[in-house]
């Protein structure tokens, strides 16, 4: 770990200029420019007070900061196939149970559906990628077809069909499946 660059990350991060980290650690500009540059190390006290300075502890410093995924593929895809509901269901996002929203992609084969009259707290999102699926809250039915988008509250029945097939991106928060 580059002790500079983390200073100069968490610096920037907090909307630091050079001067004003110097100013609150009682040092000069010039002092916290080398090590940021890593010309020179900070004594064990000193680096306590600039970190103090950036409001984050000696633990918080020198935690992991591993990169975590952000793009997922195919290969990282999970697949759940229901032959009975006629309906394969692709989790683009692994674990996405875990997090405030779980997208998915979902394909319902001519005569599919998902949610038979299944209601549940939340809301739902789904954009259709091909074919048209037709979407039953309580008695009211609506269409979609290649291009649009639909959102609902899921707390009525509801059942999400297609008699021709089709392919859409669904978003469900929180995650219900």
């Amino acid at each position: 770990m580059d002790i500079g660059s983390k200073i100069r990350e968490l610096r920037m991060l907090k909307g630091l200029t050079q001067e004003e980290l110097a100013d609150r650690a009682e040092l000069t500009k010039g002092f916290i420019s080398q090590i940021e540059r890593e010309t020179t190390s900070p004594s064990l006290e000193t680096f306590l007070d600039i970190l103090q300075a950036l409001g984050v502890t000696p633990e918080e410093f020198f935690q992991n900061d591993e990169a975590e995924q952000v793009v997922f593929g195919k290969e990282d895809f999970f697949e759940k196939v229901d032959s009975e509901l006629k309906s394969k269901i692709e989790w683009i996002i692994p674990n996405a149970q875990k997090n405030e929203m779980e997208p998915i992609l979902l394909t319902l084969e001519p005569g599919g559906s998902v949610y038979p009259d299944n209601p549940h707290e939340g809301e739902e999102f789904g954009y259709v990628l091909s074919g048209s699926v037709q979407i039953r809250i309580g008695s009211h039915v609506y269409r979609a077809k290649r291009g649009e988008a639909f959102y609902y509250r899921s707390e009525k029945p509801h059942t999400l069909s297609s008699a021709g097939g089709a392919k859409l991106i669904w978003i469900s928060s929180p995650p219900s499946f």
